[in-house]
């Protein structure tokens, strides 16, 4: 279980009188606003990395994935990799991921 710290923060009132009319439980409604939001924050920064990969990432798409399954140790392989599976895909620098017979 989490421990939990005591916090004061500073609210407009007409925002505290809105908060009172839909919630009884202040902290709980200012603690599920405060963790949505920082949800909404992590999708957002996923988004915007997904958007504009690290030059890294595109460098290990550019090697390709069998390059990379061939250089992993062979115990570690085994079964690890099924190449008949899914889709092939690759990288096309400014637009991301796309199906490799578009």
């Amino acid at each position: 279980m989490s421990t939990t710290e005591r916090v004061t923060i500073t609210l407009p009132r007409d925002l505290l009188a809105e908060i009172d009319r839909i919630e009884t439980n202040r902290s709980r409604f200012v603690l599920e606003a405060v963790r949505w939001e920082l949800d909404r924050r992590r999708r957002e920064e996923l988004r915007t990395s997904l958007a504009t990969p690290h030059q890294e990432a595109e460098e290990v798409a550019e090697d390709g994935f069998a390059d990379w399954a061939r250089g992993l140790p062979e115990e570690d392989a085994t079964g690890l990799v099924d190449p008949r599976a899914g889709t092939a895909v690759r990288w096309r620098p400014g637009t991301g991921w796309e199906e490799a017979g578009e």
